[in-house]
């Protein structure tokens, strides 16, 4: 990766319970424009996550900022601000029935079966990531779950 990844926190971060209105607002953005205004908010390149809900069937539509890994795949923060609960499309993406997602991301979208990440390789990638995002490190401190981290490898495109 030559482009520097590093965001200053320069933002106070919003409750959980407005978290997912402002997604709302920042999907139906970025579903109208390819806009670099749009897509990099807050200094970070963003995805649009479609998952299907585990008890509705429906589908979900959320923004969330991505980091790349050493390997160039996109890494997901189950965040939701160091909030006691995970957030509603992690536990879509973890308890889903199919095996991909889709992701669109500025200029295209494409399947990914993502990647839960646990273990050794959770432990090589919190410090990376942390290194380059140092506020989820507040947000681990403030809540006895582990905040996930998601790999969201192209598996193919999407139309």
């Amino acid at each position: 990766m030559t482009e520097s990844q590093k965001v200053e926190q320069l933002w106070e971060t919003p409750p959980p319970d407005e978290i997912v209105a402002i997604s709302r607002v920042h999907v139906e953005a970025m579903e109208q424009t390819d806009s670099d205004e749009v897509w990099r908010g807050a200094g970070m390149h963003h995805v649009v996550l479609h998952t299907i809900g585990r008890k509705s069937g429906k589908e979900h539509k959320v923004a969330l900022p991505f980091w790349r890994d050493p390997e160039g795949h996109r890494i997901v923060a189950g965040s939701f601000a160091g909030a006691e609960h995970h957030p509603a499309w992690f536990i879509n993406v973890r308890d889903r029935k199919e095996p991909e997602v889709r992701c669109r991301v500025q200029g295209g979208q494409y399947w990914s079966v993502p990647e839960i990440l646990d273990g050794d390789e959770y432990d090589r990638i919190w410090p990376l990531f942390t290194a380059d995002r140092a506020w989820y490190n507040d947000y681990q401190a403030k809540t006895e779950r582990r905040i996930p981290l998601i790999r969201l490898p192209e598996t193919r495109p999407a139309p």
